[in-house]
C-alpha cells in the first residue's frame, strides 16, 4: 500500500428496535436488539483475519457493542470517539417519521429537502455533521498512515464518508445503501477520501458466523 495512505473499514452499528420502528435515535443511547447482536457477531467474524491497527467507535451503546464484538475477535485496541456519534437531531429524537411530520410539518419538509444549514431545534445541521465527520475521520486516518483501521459509527456518519469519497455535497439526494452492520471500505490520503467498496452485507447471510459473543 502507498505509505501515505490509510485503509478504512467503516461499519454501521447493528440493528436496534428503533431502526425497525423508524424512530429517530440521533444521540440517544439505544442498545442493539437480538438481530443487532447477531449482526455484530457476524461482522466480527467476517473481519477476524483482517490486519487491523485499531478500532475507533462512537461511544453510543449500539455502536460500542458492535465495535466490542469486532475488537474481541480481532484482538486489537478499541477506543471511544464521541465525534463518531450520530447527527444530533434535537427535538426529533425519539419520534417516528410520521410523528415528526404531524408535529412539525414545515421542519419535516426542510429536513427532507436537505437544507445544509438548517437543524431541528437543539440539533445539528448537515453542514455541521459533514465538518465534524471529515475532521475526526481525517485525524484518525492520518494517525495510522500505512495501516488499516476500523471505524464503527452510525448511518449519518457513513453517509458523510460516502459523500466525501465521491465528492458529493450534503444536498445531493441519497441513492446509496447504509445497511446495519455493513462493511464499507475507503482509502484516505492527504488529498482526501476515495471509495474502495460499499455496502457489503454478504457476511450477514452466513449462519456459520453465529457463535455466541464472548
Amino acid at each position: 500500500m502507498y505509505p501515505l495512505s490509510t485503509r478504512i473499514i467503516a461499519v454501521r452499528h447493528g440493528e436496534t428496535d428503533w431502526n425497525v420502528g423508524t424512530r429517530i435515535q440521533g444521540q440517544l443511547d439505544i442498545d442493539l436488539n437480538a438481530t443487532g447482536r447477531q449482526q455484530a457477531n457476524r461482522v466480527a467474524r467476517a473481519l477476524v483475519e483482517e490486519p487491523i491497527a485499531a478500532i475507533y467507535a462512537s461511544d453510543l451503546q449500539r455502536a460500542w457493542q458492535t465495535a466490542t464484538a469486532i475488537a474481541e475477535k480481532a484482538d486489537c485496541p478499541l477506543l471511544p470517539e464521541p465525534d463518531l456519534r450520530e447527527r444530533g437531531f434535537g427535538v426529533f429524537q425519539g419520534k417516528t417519521y410520521a410523528e415528526i411530520e404531524a408535529l412539525w410539518p414545515q421542519a419535516s419538509q426542510r429536513w427532507r429537502e436537505r437544507h445544509p444549514d438548517w437543524a431541528p431545534d437543539g440539533g445539528e445541521s448537515l453542514t455541521g455533521l459533514y465538518e465534524r465527520v471529515n475532521t475526526i475521520c481525517s485525524t484518525l486516518a492520518e494517525r495510522h498512515l500505512g495501516e488499516q483501521i476500523v471505524l464503527v459509527a452510525h448511518g449519518g456518519v457513513l453517509d458523510v464518508l460516502y459523500r466525501l469519497a465521491t465528492r458529493q455535497t450534503v444536498q445531493t439526494p441519497r441513492t446509496w445503501e447504509l445497511s446495519n452492520a455493513s462493511i464499507n471500505r475507503l482509502l484516505w490520503t492527504p488529498e482526501g477520501f476515495s471509495l474502495v467498496g460499499w455496502a457489503d452485507t454478504r457476511h450477514l447471510d452466513d449462519a456459520s458466523r453465529d457463535e455466541a459473543l464472548s
